[in-house]
């Protein structure tokens, strides 16, 4: 199943090899990579550069590495939420501009929308409204609120992406809005009219998805992050400028 490494790159090919042999279904579900001897024979490679490229799969989700009598290397089973484990920690790390997040999310939480449509149920719909009602109550109680009603806003987005019972879909959407956080903390204000406009925007985008309209859903979906994302644009670049006024320094005549 697996050659020695290129002793150019043993580290990534030991890696490479073994993440392979899992993703083909030459190593399934269950079982247990040869024993660490085994392997360092087989790579010719150290037992530190091994145990380095066990951890390596481990950490992508790949294999559980089990101690004690009986433990080894086995192999896990694959889901989605491996999937955008990467696009987690790239949000989560603010690595990515503004403008690239919202034109991610316009695409993606465009199709979940007109997807949602498409797809939904009677029994989608009276959840999505019994989120809407939460979220009523959270506007009415006013500012002390708002992380409840960002809360909420999550939930209905989550609920958008079941609806379309693709498990991609719901994996990235998971990875987006259990990080973008960090993002609204710094960058959006949520006063008042922000929450009563992005709460019309839930409702409007609900009501579509009822609908059946498609189109219209996805367009909802679409202006909401962009008009949103030019609020914290706005917010951004005021921080900038206030950076750039009190680090002035002043000029010696």
């Amino acid at each position: 199943m697996f050659q020695a490494a290129k002793q150019t790159k043993v580290f990534q090919d030991v890696v490479a090899q073994i993440q392979e042999a899992i993703l083909d279904g030459r190593l399934k579900t269950g079982d247990t990579l040869p024993s660490e001897r085994q392997l360092k024979d087989t790579f010719n490679i150290s037992r530190g550069t091994l145990r380095e490229a066990l951890r390596v799969l481990e950490q992508k989700g790949l294999i559980e590495i089990k101690l004690g009598v009986g433990g080894g290397s086995v192999v896990k089973d694959l889901n989605a939420d491996q999937v955008s484990e990467g696009l987690a920690l790239l949000i989560r790390s603010q690595k990515v501009s503004l403008n690239h997040l919202a034109e991610f999310r316009e695409d993606v939480e465009g199709i979940v929308a007109a997807r949602a449509a498409a797809r939904s149920s009677a029994a989608d719909i009276d959840k999505l409204t019994e989120l809407l009602g939460a979220a009523r109550k959270c506007i009415d109680a006013g500012l002390s609120q708002r992380n409840a009603f960002i809360e909420i806003d999550k939930r209905i987005h989550m609920t958008l992406a079941q609806v379309t019972a693709n498990p991609i879909y719901i994996s990235v959407l998971h990875s987006v809005h259990d990080n973008i956080h960090r993002y609204y903390d710094e960058f959006l204000s949520m006063d008042e009219r922000e929450l009563q406009e992005n709460y019309q925007d839930l409702c409007d985008l609900v009501q579509a998805v009822e609908k059946g309209q498609a189109d219209h859903a996805r367009q909802l979906a679409r202006d909401h992050v962009h008009r949103f994302n030019q609020y914290m644009k706005s917010r951004e670049q005021a921080k900038k400028d206030n950076y750039a006024a009190e680090n002035i320094k002043p000029q010696i005549p």
